[in-house]
Protein backbone atom coordinates (compact mmCIF):
# COMPACT_ATOMS: atom_id res chain seq x y z
CA UNK A 1 0.00 0.00 0.00
CA UNK A 2 1.47 3.23 -1.20
CA UNK A 3 1.41 6.41 1.59
CA UNK A 4 1.39 9.62 0.59
CA UNK A 5 2.58 12.43 3.11
CA UNK A 6 1.49 15.95 1.28
CA UNK A 7 4.45 18.39 2.76
CA UNK A 8 2.88 22.09 2.51
CA UNK A 9 5.07 22.82 4.96
CA UNK A 10 8.08 22.33 3.49
CA UNK A 11 6.68 24.21 0.52
CA UNK A 12 5.73 27.19 2.63
CA UNK A 13 9.47 27.28 5.14
CA UNK A 14 11.10 28.40 2.21
CA UNK A 15 9.03 31.12 0.91
CA UNK A 16 10.07 34.54 1.91
CA UNK A 17 6.77 36.52 1.63
CA UNK A 18 4.54 35.29 4.38
CA UNK A 19 1.31 34.00 3.25
CA UNK A 20 -1.40 34.73 5.42
CA UNK A 21 -3.08 32.59 8.28
CA UNK A 22 -5.94 32.72 7.03
CA UNK A 23 -5.19 31.57 3.33
CA UNK A 24 -3.00 28.66 4.87
CA UNK A 25 -5.88 27.63 6.95
CA UNK A 26 -8.12 27.64 3.97
CA UNK A 27 -5.48 25.58 1.91
CA UNK A 28 -4.68 23.21 4.57
CA UNK A 29 -7.91 22.28 5.51
CA UNK A 30 -8.38 21.75 1.15
CA UNK A 31 -5.74 19.44 1.35
CA UNK A 32 -7.19 17.46 4.20
CA UNK A 33 -10.17 16.48 2.22
CA UNK A 34 -8.02 14.64 -0.18
CA UNK A 35 -7.27 11.46 1.47
CA UNK A 36 -3.64 11.92 2.01
CA UNK A 37 -2.23 10.07 4.88
CA UNK A 38 -0.44 12.67 6.28
CA UNK A 39 -0.46 15.98 5.93
CA UNK A 40 2.68 17.98 7.35
CA UNK A 41 1.38 21.08 8.25
CA UNK A 42 3.82 23.12 9.94
CA UNK A 43 6.43 23.66 12.16
CA UNK A 44 7.44 23.98 15.93
CA UNK A 45 10.48 25.62 15.76
CA UNK A 46 12.46 28.96 16.32
CA UNK A 47 10.17 31.72 14.49
CA UNK A 48 12.96 33.95 14.15
CA UNK A 49 14.74 30.69 12.10
CA UNK A 50 11.84 29.93 10.30
CA UNK A 51 8.91 32.95 10.51
CA UNK A 52 6.81 31.50 8.08
CA UNK A 53 6.07 28.72 10.20
CA UNK A 54 5.25 31.31 13.21
CA UNK A 55 1.41 31.13 13.29
CA UNK A 56 1.64 26.57 13.49
CA UNK A 57 -0.25 27.01 16.43
CA UNK A 58 -3.09 28.96 15.37
CA UNK A 59 -3.53 27.13 11.50
CA UNK A 60 -3.54 24.15 13.69
CA UNK A 61 -6.59 25.31 15.98
CA UNK A 62 -8.65 25.86 12.62
CA UNK A 63 -8.30 22.87 11.39
CA UNK A 64 -11.08 20.83 10.53
CA UNK A 65 -10.12 17.63 11.42
CA UNK A 66 -13.83 15.96 11.53
CA UNK A 67 -14.41 14.10 8.11
CA UNK A 68 -10.39 13.13 7.20
CA UNK A 69 -8.74 9.85 8.17
CA UNK A 70 -5.17 11.97 7.32
CA UNK A 71 -3.08 11.98 10.39
CA UNK A 72 -1.16 15.41 11.16
CA UNK A 73 2.69 15.78 11.25
CA UNK A 74 4.68 18.97 12.89
CA UNK A 75 8.61 19.69 12.68
CA UNK A 76 10.23 20.05 16.05
CA UNK A 77 13.69 21.12 16.60
CA UNK A 78 14.42 20.33 20.37
CA UNK A 79 12.87 18.95 23.31
CA UNK A 80 11.22 21.95 24.03
CA UNK A 81 9.64 22.19 20.74
CA UNK A 82 8.61 18.50 21.31
CA UNK A 83 7.28 18.94 24.38
CA UNK A 84 5.17 21.87 23.23
CA UNK A 85 4.07 19.56 19.84
CA UNK A 86 3.35 16.40 22.32
CA UNK A 87 0.73 18.37 24.11
CA UNK A 88 -1.81 19.11 21.53
CA UNK A 89 -4.19 15.86 20.35
CA UNK A 90 -4.58 16.93 17.00
CA UNK A 91 -1.15 15.76 16.16
CA UNK A 92 0.06 12.36 15.58
CA UNK A 93 3.31 12.69 14.31
CA UNK A 94 6.75 14.36 15.58
CA UNK A 95 8.99 15.34 12.56
CA UNK A 96 12.68 15.69 13.50
CA UNK A 97 15.12 16.28 10.72
CA UNK A 98 18.30 14.34 11.65
CA UNK A 99 21.61 15.05 9.74
CA UNK A 100 24.20 12.23 9.23
CA UNK A 101 26.21 15.78 8.17
CA UNK A 102 28.09 17.17 10.76
CA UNK A 103 28.12 21.05 8.91
CA UNK A 104 24.48 20.40 7.68
CA UNK A 105 23.25 19.18 11.47
CA UNK A 106 24.99 22.61 12.90
CA UNK A 107 23.26 25.08 9.37
CA UNK A 108 19.77 23.46 9.77
CA UNK A 109 19.18 23.02 13.78
CA UNK A 110 22.50 24.60 15.21
CA UNK A 111 23.81 21.25 17.06
CA UNK A 112 26.00 18.66 16.46
CA UNK A 113 25.16 15.34 15.25
CA UNK A 114 26.12 14.00 18.75
CA UNK A 115 23.94 16.16 20.14
CA UNK A 116 20.90 15.82 17.38
CA UNK A 117 21.03 12.13 18.02
CA UNK A 118 20.47 12.75 22.17
CA UNK A 119 18.09 15.20 21.44
CA UNK A 120 16.25 12.02 19.25
CA UNK A 121 16.07 9.45 22.21
CA UNK A 122 14.65 12.76 24.32
CA UNK A 123 12.05 13.36 21.49
CA UNK A 124 11.31 9.24 21.58
CA UNK A 125 10.67 9.16 25.33
CA UNK A 126 8.54 11.99 25.22
CA UNK A 127 6.70 10.29 22.05
CA UNK A 128 6.41 7.07 24.09
CA UNK A 129 4.80 9.06 27.04
CA UNK A 130 2.45 10.95 25.22
CA UNK A 131 1.25 8.09 22.55
CA UNK A 132 2.99 10.24 19.47
CA UNK A 133 4.85 8.77 17.15
CA UNK A 134 8.08 9.73 15.52
CA UNK A 135 9.48 10.57 12.27
CA UNK A 136 12.91 10.97 11.99
CA UNK A 137 14.46 12.39 8.73
CA UNK A 138 17.47 11.21 7.67
CA UNK A 139 18.70 14.37 5.97
CA UNK A 140 21.73 14.60 3.38
CA UNK A 141 21.24 10.23 2.96
CA UNK A 142 22.15 10.27 -0.78
CA UNK A 143 25.15 12.85 -0.78
CA UNK A 144 27.06 15.29 0.89
CA UNK A 145 27.85 18.41 -0.68
CA UNK A 146 30.14 20.23 1.99
CA UNK A 147 33.02 18.07 2.67
CA UNK A 148 31.52 15.52 5.15
CA UNK A 149 31.94 11.76 5.04
CA UNK A 150 29.17 10.19 3.36
CA UNK A 151 28.47 6.26 1.98
CA UNK A 152 26.11 3.69 2.51
CA UNK A 153 28.01 2.23 5.05
CA UNK A 154 27.76 6.21 6.60
CA UNK A 155 23.59 5.89 6.46
CA UNK A 156 23.79 2.33 7.65
CA UNK A 157 25.37 2.96 10.71
CA UNK A 158 23.28 5.94 11.60
CA UNK A 159 20.34 3.69 10.74
CA UNK A 160 21.38 0.94 12.57
CA UNK A 161 21.73 3.12 15.65
CA UNK A 162 18.25 4.74 14.96
CA UNK A 163 16.65 1.00 14.87
CA UNK A 164 18.34 0.18 17.67
CA UNK A 165 16.40 3.19 19.97
CA UNK A 166 13.22 1.81 18.55
CA UNK A 167 12.72 4.47 15.61
CA UNK A 168 10.17 2.83 13.62
CA UNK A 169 9.64 5.89 10.75
CA UNK A 170 12.89 7.25 8.74
CA UNK A 171 12.23 9.30 5.72
CA UNK A 172 15.50 9.30 3.56
CA UNK A 173 15.93 12.44 2.33
CA UNK A 174 17.44 13.92 -0.66
CA UNK A 175 17.73 17.07 1.09
CA UNK A 176 19.15 19.52 -1.40
CA UNK A 177 18.89 17.29 -4.37
CA UNK A 178 21.90 15.65 -4.91
CA UNK A 179 20.85 12.22 -5.25
CA UNK A 180 20.54 9.76 -8.68
CA UNK A 181 18.98 6.74 -9.04
CA UNK A 182 21.99 4.59 -8.59
CA UNK A 183 22.77 6.13 -5.01
CA UNK A 184 18.76 6.35 -4.48
CA UNK A 185 18.35 2.50 -5.41
CA UNK A 186 21.33 1.41 -3.19
CA UNK A 187 20.56 3.25 -0.09
CA UNK A 188 16.92 1.97 -0.20
CA UNK A 189 17.75 -1.26 -1.15
CA UNK A 190 20.15 -1.95 1.20
CA UNK A 191 18.57 -0.28 4.58
CA UNK A 192 14.81 -2.04 3.03
CA UNK A 193 16.53 -5.72 3.23
CA UNK A 194 18.08 -5.14 6.58
CA UNK A 195 15.94 -3.08 8.77
CA UNK A 196 12.57 -4.47 8.14
CA UNK A 197 11.10 -3.68 11.42
CA UNK A 198 11.47 0.03 10.19
CA UNK A 199 9.29 1.63 7.50
CA UNK A 200 11.50 3.97 4.92
CA UNK A 201 9.91 6.89 2.90
CA UNK A 202 11.24 8.88 -0.29
CA UNK A 203 11.89 12.63 0.92
CA UNK A 204 13.08 13.50 -2.38
CA UNK A 205 13.93 17.17 -3.87
CA UNK A 206 13.71 16.78 -7.48
CA UNK A 207 14.05 18.37 -10.73
CA UNK A 208 12.17 17.97 -14.39
CA UNK A 209 14.99 16.38 -15.48
CA UNK A 210 15.59 13.71 -12.66
CA UNK A 211 12.25 13.02 -10.74
CA UNK A 212 11.02 9.86 -13.12
CA UNK A 213 14.09 8.56 -12.35
CA UNK A 214 14.96 8.77 -8.62
CA UNK A 215 11.05 8.14 -8.17
CA UNK A 216 11.43 4.55 -10.16
CA UNK A 217 14.78 3.78 -8.28
CA UNK A 218 13.14 4.16 -4.84
CA UNK A 219 9.98 2.22 -5.84
CA UNK A 220 11.70 -0.65 -7.18
CA UNK A 221 13.56 -1.05 -4.27
CA UNK A 222 10.89 -1.47 -2.55
CA UNK A 223 10.04 1.85 -1.01
CA UNK A 224 5.98 2.88 -0.41
CA UNK A 225 5.89 5.89 1.30
CA UNK A 226 6.46 9.15 -0.59
CA UNK A 227 6.32 12.67 0.07
CA UNK A 228 5.26 14.88 -2.05
CA UNK A 229 4.01 18.73 -2.51
CA UNK A 230 1.28 20.58 -4.74
CA UNK A 231 3.27 22.21 -7.42
CA UNK A 232 6.69 21.05 -6.10
CA UNK A 233 7.66 24.02 -4.03
CA UNK A 234 9.98 23.86 -1.37
CA UNK A 235 13.49 23.16 -0.25
CA UNK A 236 15.50 23.68 3.09
CA UNK A 237 16.15 27.15 3.60
CA UNK A 238 19.32 26.85 6.03
CA UNK A 239 20.91 24.85 3.79
CA UNK A 240 23.45 27.35 2.36
CA UNK A 241 22.78 26.03 -1.05
CA UNK A 242 20.35 27.01 -4.22
CA UNK A 243 16.72 25.44 -3.10
CA UNK A 244 15.59 22.13 -5.15
CA UNK A 245 11.90 21.79 -4.98
CA UNK A 246 9.93 18.80 -3.47
CA UNK A 247 8.89 15.91 -5.41
CA UNK A 248 5.26 16.94 -7.58
CA UNK A 249 2.36 15.28 -6.21
CA UNK A 250 1.29 15.51 -9.94
CA UNK A 251 4.16 13.58 -10.71
CA UNK A 252 4.01 10.55 -8.40
CA UNK A 253 0.45 10.70 -9.04
CA UNK A 254 0.82 9.80 -12.78
CA UNK A 255 3.66 7.28 -11.95
CA UNK A 256 1.48 5.40 -9.48
CA UNK A 257 -0.90 5.47 -11.87
CA UNK A 258 1.32 3.72 -14.75
CA UNK A 259 2.21 1.68 -12.12
CA UNK A 260 -1.58 0.73 -11.73
CA UNK A 261 -0.85 1.53 -7.57
CA UNK A 262 -4.28 2.61 -6.18
CA UNK A 263 -4.41 6.18 -3.88
CA UNK A 264 -7.78 5.90 -3.08
CA UNK A 265 -7.50 10.15 -3.34
CA UNK A 266 -10.49 12.35 -4.01
CA UNK A 267 -9.04 14.12 -7.18
CA UNK A 268 -11.71 16.67 -7.42
CA UNK A 269 -10.46 17.74 -4.31
CA UNK A 270 -7.04 17.34 -5.22
CA UNK A 271 -7.86 19.78 -7.97
CA UNK A 272 -9.70 22.38 -5.66
CA UNK A 273 -6.21 22.59 -3.58
CA UNK A 274 -4.16 23.28 -6.40
CA UNK A 275 -6.27 26.52 -7.22
CA UNK A 276 -5.44 27.22 -3.77
CA UNK A 277 -2.09 27.08 -4.17
CA UNK A 278 -1.41 29.17 -7.20
CA UNK A 279 -3.62 31.87 -5.70
CA UNK A 280 -1.42 31.94 -2.37
CA UNK A 281 1.79 30.87 -3.64
CA UNK A 282 4.37 33.78 -5.09
CA UNK A 283 4.83 33.32 -9.03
Amino acid sequence: MIKIIESPRDAMQGIKQIIPTKDKIKFLNALLRIGFDTLDFGSFVSHRAVPQMADSRQVLDNLDLSNTQTKLLAIVANLRGAEEVAELNQIHYLGFPFSISRTFSELNINTNVKEAYRIIDGIQNICHRRNKELVVYLSMAFGNPYGDKWGTDVVYRWTRILNQHDIKIIALSDTIGLGNKERIYKVFKLMINEFSNIEFGAHLHTTPSNWFSNVEAAYQAGCRRFDTVINGLGGCPMSARELVGNLHTSNLLSYLDDKNEPTNLDYEALEIAREIANDIYPS
